[in-house]
């Protein structure tokens, strides 16, 4: 479980200083649930957030247990380092809109005919409960040729969830190299 720390203030001078220290500022908020402005060891937080199996995240801040999703985060523009996430309460039962991440798996025929494989969707927005979201989306990208791609239509999702994304919406493909 991740523990972290609550931010006395929230203002850009207290910011800097836990930066400074190797703090991650985090927002830890939800419908219904007061937000919380803590900070997280940056390592902590990048080992706990590769480690994870489900699209869950545990976190304790302040002798409080969530369990949050990452909704969003904030990259420095020069260095890449992350520099801000967004954590959302995952309240069960509850049904609302998630970011799902799209994994690929397997080789495309179309790289042996001078293709690229090009990835333009990372995550997809999934619409239900938080017990019955995937921890990722799977796709095989083995048998995509060169000018193939699949659709947003293209993909099953588990009962009670739906997709979000416009169907039309290429997630990925095999392009021409130039």
């Amino acid at each position: 479980m991740l523990e972290g720390i609550v931010r006395e203030s929230i203002g850009s001078g207290s910011a800097k200083r836990l930066k400074r220290d190797g703090y991650l500022i985090a927002n830890i908020y939800a419908q219904g649930v007061e937000s919380v402005f803590a900070a997280f060891k940056k390592g902590d937080f990048i080992r706990a957030a590769r480690a994870k199996t489900t699209l869950t995240l545990p976190v304790k801040v302040d002798g409080k247990e969530y369990n949050a999703v990452i909704q969003e985060y904030q990259f420095h523009p020069v260095t890449g380092d992350i520099t801000h996430v967004d954590l959302r309460v995952a309240l069960p039962g509850v049904v609302t809109d998630y970011l799902v991440p799209v994994k690929t798996t397997g080789t495309p025929k179309g790289l042996k005919n001078k293709g690229v494989l090009i990835q333009s969707k990372k995550r997809l927005k999934l619409r239900g409960a938080i017990e019955d979201m995937p921890a990722n989306i799977t796709l095989d990208v083995s048998e995509l040729d060169r000018d193939d791609s699949i659709l947003v239509r293209d993909i099953e999702v588990p009962a009670n969830t739906r997709i979000m994304d416009r169907s039309h919406v290429a997630i990925c493909g095999v392009i021409k190299s130039k």
